[in-house]
């Protein structure tokens, strides 16, 4: 093996920052949609499209994005990765025409699958081994809040002007594009996609897809939820949903801890037991404050869960870090994008029934995880 002193980074900050944009990027449309509506003279399903326009590129690129950020080295492709979103953002801000919208839309997910995954990957590689579970617990809760707080966002940006929602962005990345994560450890083979087709890596894949379809997906149930019993505003239904990222940005470095004390898959039972039976209970609210409450405490339940699987998963495959990492970000990114369709139906049905179900999809991370105990401590 090839032994080599790599320079430190620039610091985990910008990891942080970067890590925020890719699940920012795909919920912040979702409260633009009346101005987008407008500015382009289209229909509610063809803007709604651009989610999964986003979303789906996003998820499906990150099964071998990783692995190709490895071969090529994480610097160069990570800074050109910023480098394209940032041009992409400007590209659906400037959009003459729908058809243009959702081009730029899918080519920003294009872009960030290429972010993601390495980020975390060089995150790893920047911190002490006994600190990896603190610091990967930051990150989820980061991007457990962009998921949360996208909305929010984007509709303070949506009420200046909605074309600031990608400009914001946009200036972000570029910023971002010069300070890349260092490349990792010269290996003496070159890392290969099917390093990464292992059972471990299969089980980790079902656990985050279980994950972010019957958890952190179910945001958009939480909402319709508070709008069709309770009658709150698209402010106030903004506020509650921040809830569950704030609770992630709260506890997130103490989840990581507690990942590396007790170790990753005791952690990640446990939050999936405390988030399934959580989930379960916000279709039974009484009131706006008591979903609030239950959403707030089910992000706490869902950093326990992200700081085991995402350490879990940059381990998963040492010779091809990033590869690994991709592979089950793909899964947990295609269970956001699932859980509408999934949940919504049953919903329509009975309230109750839609959270019912995300709770057992909830309760499934920890079964797909708990074969991988013997090596969940190190």
């Amino acid at each position: 093996m090839c032994v080599a002193v790599r320079a430190r980074g620039h610091g985990s900050l910008p990891l942080y920052v970067g890590g925020f944009l890719g699940p920012f990027g795909g919920g912040m449309v979702a409260v633009l949609v009346p101005q987008l509506r407008e500015a382009f003279d289209a229909t509610t399903g063809a803007v709604a499209a651009s989610i999964p326009a986003y979303l789906i590129p996003f998820a499906a690129l990150q099964l071998v994005s990783g692995t190709v950020g490895e071969r090529l080295g994480r610097r160069r492709v990570v800074r050109t990765g910023y480098l394209f979103y940032a041009l992409f953002c400007v590209a659906a801000a400037l959009a003459p025409g729908i058809g243009a919208f959702l081009v730029s839309r899918a080519l920003q997910g294009v872009a960030n699958a290429f972010l993601t995954p390495l980020l975390l990957a060089g995150l790893a590689d920047e911190v002490p081994p006994r600190q990896i579970g603190r610091a990967v617990g930051t990150f989820a809760a980061v991007q457990t809040a962009a998921v949360a707080l996208a909305p929010l966002v984007g509709g303070l940006l949506g009420a200046l002007d909605w074309r600031l929602a990608f400009l914001v962005p946009a200036a972000v990345a570029g910023g971002l594009a010069l300070l890349p994560p260092a490349d990792g450890v010269p290996r003496d083979e070159v890392p290969r996609l099917r390093s990464v087709v292992t059972p471990r890596v299969g089980l980790l894949s079902a656990a985050a897809f279980a994950a972010y379809a019957g958890v952190t997906g179910v945001g958009f149930l939480v909402a319709v939820l508070a709008a069709d019993d309770f009658g709150l505003s698209s402010i106030e239904r903004g506020l509650l949903l921040a809830g569950f990222g704030v609770a992630g940005m709260l506890v997130g470095r103490a989840a990581g801890g507690a990942v590396d004390r007790f170790g990753r898959v005791p952690i990640v039972l446990m939050g999936a037991a405390v988030s399934a039976a959580l989930v379960a209970t916000l279709g039974f609210a009484p009131s706006a404050g008591a979903l609030a409450v239950l959403w707030f405490a089910t992000g706490l339940g869902s950093a326990l869960v992200w700081a085991g699987i995402n350490t879990l998963a940059v381990e998963a495959v040492p010779g091809n870090r990033a590869g690994g990492t991709s592979v089950v970000s793909a899964f947990k990114f295609a269970g956001n994008a699932a859980a509408p369709v999934m949940w919504l139906p049953l919903y329509h049905a009975d309230p109750r029934a839609g959270f019912i179900g995300a709770a057992v999809m909830a309760a499934l991370t920890g079964a797909f995880v708990a074969p991988l105990r013997r090596r969940g401590r190190r």
